[in-house]
Parts: C-alpha cells; sequence; structure tokens
C-alpha cells in the first residue's frame, strides 16, 4: 500500500485568513463539514497510492514538469458546487482564470499529471476544475444561496510562484480529518 498525495498550489497564509475570515461567521448556518483553513488548496494532481520506491523519481519529475511552467496571478473568487447545486455533495471557491491564467492553470496541471503518471503514479483520471473545497455535504443537498453567497467573495492576490507536493495521513488531523504534511515544494519556471 502506498502513500496517498496529491500536488496543489497552496495559497499564501494572509490569502487563508481572508477566505476564512469570510466564511467563518457562516459556518454556524449549515451543518456542512466545513474545510479547516489549513486544508485549503488548488488540487492540480490526485493521487490515491504512491509506492514508496517510486517517490524519489516522482519527486524529481514533478520539479522538472514545475520548472517548465511560467508563474502566473490569480485570486480566489466566486463559487460553485459539485456534482451541481441541486445535488451538491462539494461546495468550493474558484480561481480568477482571465489573462491566459486558465490557460497556464491548465497546462501547469496536464504537465504535473504526465510527470506523475510517468514515475510510474496512477493519478485519478477526473477532469480537471481549479477550485478551493470549502466544504463537504454528508447527502446531495441544494445549495443554490451558497454558491450566490460565494459569487460575491473576491480574495486578495497571489504570485503563484511553486506547487506543493502533500502527504495526506487519514484521520491524523483534528476530528479524524486527515493531516496534510507537505512533503516537497517546486518552483515554477526556474529552469
Amino acid at each position: 500500500m502506498g502513500q496517498r498525495m496529491f500536488v496543489a498550489l497552496v495559497p499564501p497564509d494572509e490569502v487563508l485568513e481572508h477566505l476564512d475570515e469570510f466564511l467563518a461567521p457562516r459556518r454556524e448556518a449549515a451543518t456542512f463539514r466545513w474545510s479547516l483553513p489549513e486544508h485549503l488548496h488548488v488540487t492540480l494532481a490526485f493521487m490515491a497510492s504512491v509506492p514508496e520506491h517510486r517517490l524519489d523519481d516522482l519527486v524529481e519529475r514533478l520539479g522538472l514538469a514545475a520548472a517548465r511552467r511560467t508563474p502566473f496571478e490569480t485570486r480566489v473568487v466566486g463559487g460553485g458546487a459539485f456534482p451541481d447545486v441541486a445535488r451538491a455533495r462539494v461546495l468550493y471557491a474558484g480561481l480568477s482564470l482571465t489573462g491566459g491564467v486558465r490557460q497556464e492553470v491548465d497546462r501547469l496541471a496536464a504537465g504535473l499529471r504526465i510527470a506523475a503518471s510517468t514515475a510510474g503514479t496512477e493519478i485519478d483520471g477526473q477532469r480537471f476544475h481549479p477550485h478551493v473545497t470549502v466544504a463537504r455535504l454528508g447527502r446531495p443537498t441544494e445549495v443554490t444561496r451558497w454558491v450566490q453567497l460565494l459569487d460575491g467573495y473576491e480574495g486578495p492576490s497571489w504570485q503563484v510562484d511553486e506547487v506543493s507536493l502533500v502527504a495526506s495521513h487519514l484521520g491524523e488531523g483534528p476530528r479524524k480529518r486527515p493531516r496534510y504534511e507537505v512533503v516537497e515544494a517546486f518552483p515554477l519556471g526556474s529552469r
């Protein structure tokens, strides 16, 4: 059995604090399983089981893939729900993807997924949709009001200049949630 890992954009503390302050007074209005502030990130590639003997190759290939991409500026804005607002299981905040940012984020995610696959690690094959999960719902729920609320949110911008490989230790965090550990950070555009 390998280790559960993902590659993510981890916004800086001030960005996470801004989003957390926006969500804090609203959390009591719904019995969702709200994401902990330290869990807020944008997953670029998810690997349910990374074999230990593949880790060094994975780290090397992810570093090369990140180096091929260019730093860019974005912000957390708006929101949505998966699979949709009528039957939501996940409530999320979006990313500002204007001015070529969408193309850069897509290329970054694709490059990292190819690197992980080439390193012999199985990647979650779901279609990539950049987002920050803010809450999970125990059962499908209608969340139109929540998405409208998130649509009014706009966080501070930040320069994305690195991605992180994160190990997810299930059940080791507060209230039996995962504990996330950054294993390695890879600078963008460093080649």
